[in-house]
């Protein structure tokens, strides 16, 4: 499948950037220790594109169907303040801190891999996937990484919405 380049306008237009967690922030996997605790995997790059990306004065939010301290600790480091866990219904999020930022769909982004971030990806400005996300999500999606889920997916859309904006 050919990579569908976003149009510079679009991504200059950026002043939010929203993320899934598993399959996009991370690799989708979920590993028990012998004790039974959860881990999951994030990548440095992608989180150093994060940082990079709110020097730069775009927000970064998160929003995902599951809850998890993992979660909480790992935007904590990233400094990610927009952090909705336990979302059945992502737009209902997306619509709340959208809202309280005071901001128009189309200065949204929103990278996600699977069903439940479909109605968030349709309505937003610059829309993205992991190369491995869902054959849904690939086919209604603006951009398709070069990148799986937590192998660098994330930086690969801030550093085009960085290039965008200069």
């Amino acid at each position: 499948m050919p990579i569908k380049r976003p149009r510079a306008s679009a991504l200059r237009k950026i002043r939010l950037l929203l993320l899934d967690v598993d399959g996009v922030m991370t690799d989708g996997g979920i590993y028990y220790s012998s004790k039974g605790e959860v881990m999951k995997r994030f990548n440095s790059k992608d989180g150093y594109g994060i940082v990079k990306l709110q020097r730069m004065g775009v927000k970064v939010g998160i929003i995902t169907g599951r809850v998890s301290e993992i979660v909480a600790r790992r935007a904590r480091e990233l400094g990610i303040q927009d952090v909705y866990q336990n979302q059945e219904d992502k737009i209902v999020a997306y619509r709340d801190i959208t809202t309280r930022l005071g901001l128009a769909d189309d200065e949204v982004a929103y990278v996600g891999d699977d069903e439940p971030d479909l109605p968030v990806l349709r309505i937003i400005g610059f829309s993205a996937a992991p190369a491995d996300a869902v054959p849904a999500v690939v086919n209604e999606v603006t951009y398709v990484c070069r990148s799986r889920g937590g192998h660098g997916a994330v930086r690969e859309v801030v550093d085009l919405i960085l290039q965008g904006r200069r």
